[in-house]
């Protein structure tokens, strides 16, 4: 599979942005956490080699206008990702919380119809290739806490701040 590597502003840092050659968003992750990135991305498509291109205008736009303030361009990016059955579902499932909510992983879980899983929740989340787009960051605590986010927690009040959660 061939994969290509955008590199695109943000306000809380550069973007490093994979998608294929159809268009679709393989993953995106902050340039700072490249090496994160690339064990997601040797994980779910063996070892990649990135080529440098210029990322779609379906993405690039839709990128730019979420952090603009339209927060449900990001909806619109088509995404295409491996992982195993449970994880694509927990990443879809994602998709629908809308912009300016939470859930917490134990209710998410149940949403989904696996009221046990909230764990096995909580490691898809963390294993998602495509943050912001797929929205992990929607997630927290049970107690409303701030959990774990892959860009960082500042990242992620950001992002929760942005969307007006």
């Amino acid at each position: 599979m061939r994969l290509l590597l955008d590199r695109l502003p943000s306000p809380i840092g550069t973007l490093l942005v994979v998608f294929d050659e159809t268009g679709s968003l393989r993953a995106i992750d902050f340039d700072d956490c490249a090496p994160r990135m690339h064990r997601l991305l040797q994980r779910h498509y063996g070892a990649p080699r990135l080529e440098a291109a210029e990322a779609p205008a379906t993405i690039a736009q839709a990128l730019a206008a979420y952090f603009d303030g339209d927060l449900v361009a990001i909806d619109r990016v088509p995404v295409a990702t491996n992982g195993s059955a449970f994880q694509r579902r927990v990443w879809s499932a994602l998709r629908t919380i809308a912009a300016g909510t939470t859930n917490s992983y134990g209710a998410f879980a149940a949403a989904i119809g696996a009221p046990a899983a909230s764990r096995a929740v909580g490691l898809a989340n963390g294993a998602n290739p495509v943050a912001i787009v797929v929205p992990c960051h929607r997630l927290i605590g049970a107690n409303g806490a701030l959990t774990g986010y892959g860009g960082g927690l500042e990242r992620k009040r950001w992002l929760l701040s942005h969307e007006g959660s």
